[in-house]
């Protein structure tokens, strides 16, 4: 398939048991642009991004990633990487009780011929990851650092700028400002758009639309299994995303 795309999805149903998760949804992500997916517990969203990761197969349809086919059967989270794909979930994105270091290589490992990890390459790294991604100065961490220490904003940040030092060119984000402060908000927002600044594309899934609006390119909306809306950002204000979200889900409990 000749495409710009990173991923294209046609027609894809998804079931667990006898609940329909997914009905038909076609969705594309394109180079270089942040996607704010939007919907409400239960709506979708979370399983249209595992499909994509690798983590679910689909049972209808087709999905293409950067042009190629693939299979539903194949595609594994470990495929998904080798794609070009990551994706920070909500649950158990770092490993609070390890230090930043192994955080950052965790499950990818610098090793050398006979298979040890090359801790002094891995902190060395990490602590250039510090400075050029995830621009930590002055906050008295360092790649020694315990996880736990950081606050929520920084810790999405250890994972996004995992995500991009792995060169891969989607990251797909799972409600990463659930819980946080303001201003911890702020911080996960100018990773989002660090992420836009370095070519890659983001997708970005959340519940608040207030977050959402400033740092994505285009909208969709997902509501028990389908797409009932997408919009660009240039053609709606925050405001009049809103009210078209309330109706849509008023229409659907009708």
């Amino acid at each position: 398939m000749e495409t710009n795309n990173i991923v294209d999805m046609k027609n894809i149903h998804k079931s667990f048991g006898g609940v329909k998760a997914l009905r038909g949804i076609d969705f594309h992500i394109g180079p270089n642009e942040v996607i704010g997916l939007l919907g409400d517990n239960g709506a979708g969203k979370s399983t249209l991004i595992k499909i994509i990761s690798g983590v679910h197969s689909f049972d209808e349809g087709e999905m293409y990633i950067k042009g190629k086919k693939i299979s539903p059967k194949r595609h594994t989270v470990r495929n998904a990487h080798k794609m070009g794909i990551e994706t920070v979930f909500q649950e158990k994105a770092l490993a609070e009780k390890q230090q930043l270091w192994r955080n950052i290589f965790l499950g990818r490992q610098m090793t050398n011929k006979l298979g040890f990890i090359k801790v002094r390459e891995e902190i060395k790294e990490t602590n250039k990851i510090m400075r050029e991604l995830m621009k930590f100065r002055g906050i008295g961490a360092g790649a020694d650092s315990y996880v736990r220490t950081l606050s929520g904003g920084e810790r999405q940040g250890v994972a996004i700028s995992r995500a991009m030092y792995f060169d891969s060119d989607l990251v797909i984000l799972d409600e990463p400002t659930v819980g946080l402060s303001l201003q911890e908000v702020k911080k996960v927002l100018d990773f989002i758009l660090a992420v836009k600044e370095r070519g890659k594309s983001c997708v970005y899934i959340s519940h608040s639309i207030a977050d959402v609006y400033p740092v994505s390119d285009r909208f969709v909306a997902i509501d028990r299994g389908e797409m009932v809306c997408e919009y660009r950002r240039e053609d709606i204000s925050l405001e009049e995303l809103n009210e078209k979200l309330i109706e849509l889900t008023k229409a659907k409990v009708l």
